[in-house]
């Protein structure tokens, strides 16, 4: 036996849940007012129905030997007035009709009974209709019953519950229409951001270039208000996502180039290994079959090895310099120490000018050491990589100048060169993986493109930034650490 699904309970809108409880509200109020308006005006009625009551008693002349219909046509009373009357011409009753007839009625023992008991009471005479009635008698057994009738209490009481009901409803229905409109006015803001919500939900956003352009209207983000306030928090994040997303498709895109340069880098050293070691076999071979060796199959057998271990190398190092990235990236591979920026940048250049003759080193350093917190080797590296750049990258006679400074606590090391400058159409993505201002594979002049790259994460692993300030005959690389005041000793 299968259970039957659960029924999904319907949910009121906030409209029309808002609606709703300030009419229940305001309708328990008016209810109530009218509830409590026509009490109070049925009990004054009934007590401005209780003096007439005494005033006709005060009015009616007894006598003891005459009827009750006698006693009311002889006295100014007012239409309305009922007479019962027992004296010594036995009991009788009589009313007064609206147009002053005096009209006689028998009188029922079980009224007498019940009136006899109660100072007022309001009851109904049978064949009369219903009213207000006062007892009164006299030691002798006399007694005198004088009421008015209750008819007009009754109709002033039905007018006004008449009246409160019909301007209850009416102001009812035209407060749930003013509520309506008002609310649906002050909640269009939150309809505008459930749409600008819905919209931006349909956008498939898993893979691709993925733009949102959805965003609440300006006249819906006020943020005085609540509504709005909400609005502009969305758009907020929508702006936040998008930014995301592109920032996302960014890092998809260099990904793919990055694998593909990886993979490039990878397969030249790789096709060079596989063709000198088919080489190599071959020269083996033909050794084999001429059973004798060959000077010149040995000497091709040599270069071939020689080559596989250069293309070994060459590929070793772009696989350690990725994995350093890797590490670096981890926030591992970090020694810290007290750094000496200025020995270490006067180390560098001195190795540069070793390996650059040809280029004219200027070295502008402080007399006094500038400390830094950090890996010594890691940022030496940083170093040599910028002007290892500033070397390759320029044409023999280029100066190239090694600067540190302190500025505002921040140790700066500067490297600049008077040489060509570099492309502005790479100049953005210069620190991106294998980023090369020289686009061909070539070694001399290309390398693989993780120099700066890796000298990017190093400084961002210590805290640091580095920029470059390129024009036409002035480049200039610049390192910001900060600097620790403390010398090494200390």
């Amino acid at each position: 036996m299968t259970a039957s699904p659960t029924r999904r309970r319907h949910r009121w809108s906030l409209q029309a849940r808002l609606i709703t409880a300030v009419v229940s509200f305001v309708s328990v109020i008016l209810i109530s007012v009218g509830l409590a308006t026509g009490a109070l005006l049925g009990g004054i009625v009934s007590d401005n129905l209780d003096s007439q009551v005494s005033r006709a008693a005060d009015r009616v002349e007894f006598s003891p030997n005459s009827t009750a219909q006698q006693i009311l046509s002889q006295g100014p009373n007012e239409p309305g007035t009922l007479l019962i009357v027992g004296n010594l011409v036995g009991t009788s009753g009589a009313y007064i009709t609206e147009d002053g007839t005096v009209t006689s009625f028998g009188v029922d023992t079980d009224l007498l009974r019940s009136l006899s008991t109660k100072g007022w009471v309001t009851q109904t005479v049978e064949g009369v209709g219903e009213y207000r009635l006062r007892f009164a008698n006299d030691p002798s057994g006399l007694f005198m019953i004088v009421g008015m009738s209750t008819s007009e209490v009754s109709s002033i009481t039905a007018r006004v519950v008449t009246t409160v009901a019909l301007l209850t409803a009416g102001g009812l229905l035209v407060l749930a229409a003013v509520i309506a409109l008002i609310i649906r006015s002050g909640l269009a803001p939150l309809r505008s951001v459930a749409d600008t919500a819905t919209r931006v939900a349909s956008t498939p956003m898993s893979e691709g270039a993925v733009t949102i352009s959805e965003r609440v209207p300006d006249e819906d983000t006020d943020d005085h208000t609540e509504i709005g306030r909400v609005g502009l928090a969305l758009n907020t994040l929508l702006d936040h996502v998008d930014s995301s997303l592109s920032a996302r498709q960014r890092n998809e895109e260099r990904m793919r180039a990055f694998v593909a340069d990886a993979s490039h880098e990878l397969r030249t050293p790789l096709a060079s290994i596989r063709g000198y070691s088919e080489l190599s076999l071959r020269g083996i071979r033909q050794q084999d079959a001429a059973g004798a060796p060959s000077p010149v199959i040995a000497e091709t057998t040599r270069e071939s090895l020689e080559r596989i271990q250069a293309q070994s190398l060459r590929m070793s190092a772009l696989v350690e310099d990725l994995l350093l990235l890797a590490r670096l990236d981890e926030g591992k591979e970090l020694v810290y120490g007290a750094v000496d920026l200025t020995r270490l940048a006067i180390e560098a250049a001195s190795d540069a000018r070793a390996a650059g003759p040809e280029h004219a080193w200027v070295i502008d350093v402080p007399d006094e050491p500038v400390i830094v917190a950090g890996d010594t080797s890691r940022l030496h590296q940083v170093a040599a990589n910028l002007l290892a750049n500033a070397r390759v990258h320029t044409p023999a006679g280029t100066t190239v100048t090694t600067r540190v400074s302190v500025e505002d606590g921040t140790a700066v090391l500067r490297v600049h060169d008077d040489g060509p400058g570099i492309d502005a159409a790479v100049a953005d993505d210069l620190f991106e993986r294998f980023s090369r201002a020289d686009t061909s594979r070539a070694r001399q002049t290309g390398g693989t493109g993780l120099g700066l790259s890796i000298a990017k994460a190093i400084v961002d692993g210590h805290g640091g930034t580095i920029t470059v300030d390129s024009v036409a005959g002035s480049t200039t690389f610049s390192v910001r650490l900060p600097a620790r005041p403390d010398s090494p000793a200390e």
